[in-house]
């Protein structure tokens, strides 16, 4: 019986990445073949599908490279911002620099800045103890820095439990003080459902009260503020991965996001193995009668999982 593999239909760009890049390509496409686009970092983890944008004409520029040009410098010239958003003053900056802007910020990422900034503002009530804003996700991630930028960094942020645990301990999280809890918005559920458990915890401890009635205090609120389309993911991907002998997890090596779905593939299915695209891919990964599963990150293109079920289907013919 020959190799079967079947691509995960759920798997390949997120609403928001299909947005950034349409709107990049429909600007460079009724562009002169000399115009540049320039992107505030890269507008895909994805280092083939950047190849094939560059190939367009998008150009990555990092944050340094804008704050370093002079004042008008950029008239002419556009910058995108890609989805995962920017802090407010980055628009000050391009606006300064000469920039026109094209907004390419996920419009799920919109709301979450707009109800951190509102979180902010309840926490911090006249003439009372302000209370605290934690956010669960990677530290130094654009989409984190974005978020961080519209409360002036006056936020906790956390990657796992452990993280949260020494912030308790050091005091960095004070648990006499109210909280309001945000996800990133590509954040695992499980992770941050064990996040926020562990708050709620330890403060009804510190307030020598059962979890139940603790609950009832406001003290803690849990905002779910995961992607709805990320979140069914964990759940159809852990499907597919049982339903399958091997899996392939294409991913871009910068992707958060592929991290930790391919680290959840993994978990349910040894037979689990990261690649970037075809060429990594051995023969002596497969038996004969194997079922294939091909699978991505938000970050991956639909055309580059097909390229790697090619390849795998070739090998099964040869």
């Amino acid at each position: 019986m020959a190799l079967q593999v079947e691509i995960d239909r759920d798997s390949g760009f997120c609403g928001g990445v299909i947005r950034a890049i349409g709107k990049a390509e429909q600007f460079l496409d009724g562009a002169s073949p000399e115009t540049r686009l320039y992107s505030l970092g890269a507008i895909v983890h994805n280092e083939a599908e950047l190849e094939r944008l560059g190939a367009k004409g998008l150009v990555p520029i990092g944050l340094d490279t804008l704050s370093a040009e002079a004042d008008g410098a950029a008239k002419g010239r556009t910058l995108l911002i890609r989805a995962h958003g920017e802090p407010p003053e980055t628009y000050r900056l391009a606006e300064a620099k000469g920039y026109e802007v094209i907004d390419c910020t996920c419009p799920v990422v919109l709301q979450l800045q707009h109800r951190i900034r509102e979180a902010y503002i309840r926490l911090h009530p006249p003439g009372r103890p302000a209370g605290q804003l934690l956010l669960f996700g990677k530290i130094g991630h654009a989409e984190i820095l974005g978020l961080l930028g519209q409360v002036g960094g006056d936020a906790l942020v956390v990657e796992n439990k452990q993280m949260l645990l020494e912030a308790i301990e050091d005091g960095r999280l004070d648990l006499t003080r109210p909280v309001e809890i945000f996800s990133q918005t590509t954040g695992s559920p499980s992770e941050y459902a064990d996040i926020c458990s562990a708050v709620e915890v330890r403060m009804a401890r510190e307030f020598g009260m059962e979890i139940y009635r603790f609950r009832g205090t406001g003290r803690v609120k849990i905002h779910h503020t995961i992607c709805s389309q990320v979140a069914s993911r964990h759940a159809k991907l852990t499907e597919f991965s049982l339903s399958h002998d091997v899996i392939l997890f294409v991913s871009g090596k910068t992707s958060s996001n592929g991290r930790v779905l391919s680290d959840l593939c993994k978990s349910v299915n040894i037979r689990t193995y990261l690649i970037s695209g075809p060429e990594p891919i051995r023969p002596e990964w497969f038996r004969p009668d194997d079922r294939v599963g091909v699978c991505g990150a938000t970050s991956t293109p639909k055309w580059l999982l097909e390229q790697v079920a090619d390849r795998v289907l070739a090998l099964g013919k040869g």
